[in-house]
């Protein structure tokens, strides 16, 4: 077990690699550091993990945390054109992003947030792809739902939470006499 501190970019370096920790640490904050031959594991100074990544020779990457991602762009969002994760995310995304307009681009950071939360990321790019840059927040969700609408959800969902012997009742005939209603 090792130990760094987050730089002022919220970043660590291991084994002369630079670890992006989304916000998920302040910077001055010490991070442990579990090292396994394919693996790091990341803990507070009180043990409790925060991320697992890859160690950098593996070839494999990280899963990038998303909504702590639009959370912290939210924060700022006049750093969206320096962020090194907006460059990583599809181009109809990164356009849809980089609006001049602020008032805008923290409407389309929220929405963002939100829709990272719920669906694919290739999901929103898609999307945004098909409506345009101009889409409303309104459009572009109604959107995202129709293309989740899609999966197999069943027609009927099993209602589990009532009392055995109740799930029958087809009719509230017992129910309006017990309350005096004709």
């Amino acid at each position: 077990m090792s130990a760094a501190v987050a730089n002022k970019y919220g970043e660590i370096r291991v084994d002369e690699h630079t670890i992006p920790l989304a916000g998920l640490v302040q910077p001055g904050k010490e991070v442990l550091i579990q090292i396994f031959w394919d693996r790091l594991v990341l803990l507070t100074s009180q043990q409790q993990r925060i991320r697992e990544v890859p160690r950098p020779y593996t070839g494999r990457t990280a899963d990038i945390p998303w909504e702590q991602v639009f959370t912290n762009l939210l924060r700022k969002p006049r750093s969206v054109t320096h962020s090194q994760f907006v460059r990583m995310l599809p181009e109809a995304i990164q356009t849809y992003v980089k609006v001049t307009d602020l008032a805008v681009r923290k409407e389309r950071l929220q929405a963002l947030l939100h829709w990272s939360g719920v669906y694919e990321l290739e999901h929103i790019r898609q999307v945004l792809e098909e409506s345009g840059p101009e889409a409303t927040v309104a459009q572009l969700s109604a959107a995202l739902g129709i293309l989740q609408s899609n999966r197999d959800i069943p027609a009927a969902w099993p209602e589990t939470l009532s009392p055995p012997g109740t799930q029958t009742a087809e009719s509230l005939e017992r129910y309006d006499r017990l309350m005096g209603v004709s």
